[in-house]
């Protein structure tokens, strides 16, 4: 019996070598088959991925549009009513023009003082647009600013403005106006 025993033995251990190698012949195929599910999960992923990156770069691309539309339409607008402001410190000045003319029986004192107050409020909306007065009077020529009408013999250095024939107005430093001035010249020239 106890050779049945180790016979039976002996065909276990052999069928069990068999269902072993069978395992092992197995094994490459369930490997390859893990793989396969593996790859096109990652796949899978990649592509949600890609369509989230395209999906936010619509959206980048819109919002761009939009933020240049916008700012196209603050440009129109801003070059459209640019003299708004100023407009409305000039509206002052024309009432107070209308206002002296309107008055009768007017003396020459009281036309004056209301020419300096409308003068005041003139210069005031000038300030306030950052409209400046070039009156160079004794400074040297400079032709960004000055226009020269004509020189005169003088005993200032050559090229200094002597006399100032219309008062020149800057912009924020650019000229509106150049200022229509006479420059020196040496005597004898």
């Amino acid at each position: 019996m106890q050779e049945q025993n180790k016979a039976a033995e002996a065909t276990e251990a052999i069928e069990n070598l068999g269902e072993g190698n069978a395992a092992a012949a197995d094994a490459p195929q369930d490997a390859h088959t893990d793989i396969l599910p593996s790859l096109e999960e990652s796949l899978r992923q990649a592509e949600l991925k890609a369509e989230e990156h395209h999906d936010a770069w619509l959206r980048a691309k819109a919002e761009t549009e939009n933020m240049r539309r916008r700012a196209q339409e603050d440009i129109a607008k801003a070059s459209k009513f640019a003299a708004e402001k100023f407009a409305a410190a000039m509206l002052p000045v024309k009432d107070s023009l209308e206002a002296a003319l309107a008055t009768e029986n007017q003396t020459l004192e009281s036309l004056r003082e209301g020419v300096e107050l409308t003068l005041k409020q003139l210069v005031s909306a000038f300030e306030s647009a950052s409209l400046a007065e070039e009156n160079p009077l004794g400074q040297k020529f400079d032709p960004n600013k000055h226009q020269a009408i004509g020189a005169l013999e003088s005993d200032a250095e050559p090229n200094t403005v002597i006399n100032v024939l219309q008062k020149g107005y800057l912009l924020h430093e650019r000229v509106v106006r150049p200022a229509m001035v006479m420059v020196s010249k040496a005597k004898g020239q």
